[in-house]
């Protein structure tokens, strides 16, 4: 067994029986900082590497979200340059998980929000617990979801369902979302880690070279316009983060009151 060097890391890993479980851990929400998008680029790379590791499964430490979104703290100082400084290693980092070789699940507890739920989406399997709630909530911010969501939700849920979570910044249940597509299954509030795990382990018995050339079949056929997409998708970021109603949402967040939107 490997497991990281210090459990304070905002990225943790333990690799078992063939089943790797890295663990998201800025709590209490997992916030997607600089930080740990570093850590999440990095041990990605690891574990790609790691013929111990056979199957992958991705989770949020605690109980109170896999991940709600990025830290919009950081937001004020990286606005001169949201793309290079932020948007750019998020998503090499996120097309990373997506582009993992090996067999993906996400085990989704508490919330799944913003660049939470786009990191969700690069899992091929989703798990969610009964009481998970998931969105796309940019908007509200004055933005757009720029990780890759814009372009990995629609391909699971379709251009009209995703659009109105997009559009609408709502959150969804796990019921929904599952009913959607977003979610391959819902277990009890809770069981989602355990559930996950077990899948994995299930997984992680069945031919690795069998699993990895399945998965880059479906990938081909799925996904061959994926990065030339997610290329044309930064310029789009890189426009709204320069806008007025993007340092209103942003100051208004951090004020906690509402946005005063001047659609500029």
């Amino acid at each position: 067994m490997s497991v990281a060097p210090t459990p304070t890391a905002p990225v943790v890993t333990a690799v078992a029986a063939g089943v790797a479980v890295l663990t998201l851990n800025t709590p209490p929400l997992n916030l997607v900082t600089l930080a740990l998008t570093r850590a999440l680029h990095a041990r990605l790379a690891e574990l790609a590497a790691d013929p111990e590791a056979r199957v992958l499964v991705v989770t949020g430490s605690g109980a109170r979200a896999f991940s709600a979104g990025s830290d919009v703290s950081e937001f004020p100082t990286l606005l001169d340059d949201v793309v290079g400084r932020k948007l750019a290693l998020e998503n090499e980092a996120y097309s990373r998980l997506d582009d993992f070789p090996k067999p993906t699940i996400a085990a989704l507890n508490g919330l799944a929000y913003g660049g939470g739920l786009e990191l969700a989406v690069c899992c091929d399997i989703l798990i969610a617990g009964a009481d998970v709630r998931l969105a796309l909530p940019e908007v509200k911010l004055g933005v757009l979801p720029g990780s890759g969501g814009t372009i990995r939700v629609p391909r699971r849920i379709g251009e009209g369902r995703a659009k109105e979570l997009m559009f609408t910044g709502e959150p969804i249940d796990a019921t929904t979302a599952h009913a959607w597509g977003l979610v391959n299954r819902v277990v009890p509030a809770g069981q989602a880690l355990t559930a996950a795990v077990a899948l994995a382990r299930t997984l992680a018995e069945r031919p690795n070279r069998a699993l990895q050339l399945m998965k880059q079949a479906v990938d081909l056929a799925l996904d061959t316009t994926e990065d030339d997409a997610v290329a044309r998708t930064l310029p789009l970021s890189d426009t709204v983060f320069r806008t007025a109603d993007c340092q209103e949402g942003i100051r208004a967040f951090l004020a906690k009151e509402p946005p005063r939107f001047r659609h500029q």
